[in-house]
């Protein structure tokens, strides 16, 4: 296995969901070896590199900041190029949050899909567990645990109709992101809307980029998008945060009720046990999209 980036430049342009500021966006290649890096065109392409140092905030979105420069709400696109296996990248931004689209990492998967990916010269290396490493914080936990193939298990618990219990597991074959994570969007509590605004947050926020949930329903129009869109999302956020990694990893994945502070620390956490894991070029266990 080789390193990839996309064949060609893909744009987006939309509503940051806490700023309410509009942003264009481009992501294009990338040389072997570069890894992730968002650029802020507005600044004189001052770069940050997508790794867990440039963490800066987590509430309610991964933040990563250098040198007094932020990048917000990160996880979405970080989680769509890590899902289909982009090693190498430039995003490119010319406000400081990544727009929202429409609350999902589908906009992304699609216009990678159109443009396609191109294998590079460099061999992939992976990050490969050979320990179990876990984390627990108020009744949160998040663990890795040993596995030929990476996997994420998710389980989340709310007491809403809508919600309730639920768990999900999903190997990341070929193919899986795009059709069983990236669709799923954002959600919120509409009870909820009035004190995040008032401490600056959802300001872009509407019914087109989030699922909002009433006491006893939602407030959409449209349907879920699966029937467990929630805990779908769950993955999508802790897989844009677990990208901070900055590499592929062989590991099986398993949190309950997480959330981006619990998933960045598990990170940083991570990649200083350095008994718990391994560098290796062999290549993961060969696995179709179920």
């Amino acid at each position: 296995m080789h390193e990839q980036t996309i064949a060609d430049a893909i744009e987006f342009r939309g509503i940051g969901l806490h700023t309410g500021e509009m942003a264009a966006m481009r992501i294009l290649p990338a040389a072997p070896g570069k890894g992730i890096v968002f650029r802020r065109v507005d600044l004189d392409n001052f770069e940050i590199r997508a790794d867990v140092g440039s963490v800066a905030r987590v509430a309610y979105a991964t933040t990563l900041m250098k040198k007094g420069v932020w990048i917000s709400t990160v996880e979405h696109a970080l989680s769509a190029l890590y899902g289909v296996g982009v090693d190498n990248a430039y995003v490119e931004l010319d406000n400081f949050e990544v727009p929202i689209l429409d609350g999902s990492a589908l906009p992304y998967t699609e216009a990678i899909a159109r443009v396609g990916l191109v294998q590079q010269s460099r061999r992939r290396k992976y990050l490969r567990i050979t320990r179990p490493f876990q984390l627990e914080e108020q009744g949160k936990t998040i663990g890795i645990f040993p596995s030929h193939t990476f996997s994420i298990r998710y389980e989340i618990d709310f007491p809403h109709p809508v919600i309730g219990e639920q768990r999900l597991e999903v190997e990341l074959a070929i193919g899986s992101f795009a059709r069983l994570i990236a669709p799923a969007r954002t959600f919120g509590f509409y009870h909820e809307v009035e004190k995040l605004q008032a401490s600056g947050l959802i300001r872009g926020g509407s019914l087109e980029n989030a699922i909002v949930l009433t006491e006893t329903g939602m407030l959409n129009d449209t349907e879920l998008r699966f029937p467990d869109e929630f805990v779908r999302h769950k993955i999508l956020d802790l897989l844009g945060d677990f990208a901070l990694i900055g590499q592929p990893v062989l590991g099986r994945l398993v949190a309950n009720k997480a959330g981006h502070a619990l998933h960045t620390r598990f990170v940083a956490e991570l990649l200083e046990s350095r008994s718990h894991w391994e560098l290796t070029e062999d290549a993961p266990m060969a696995v179709t999209a179920g």
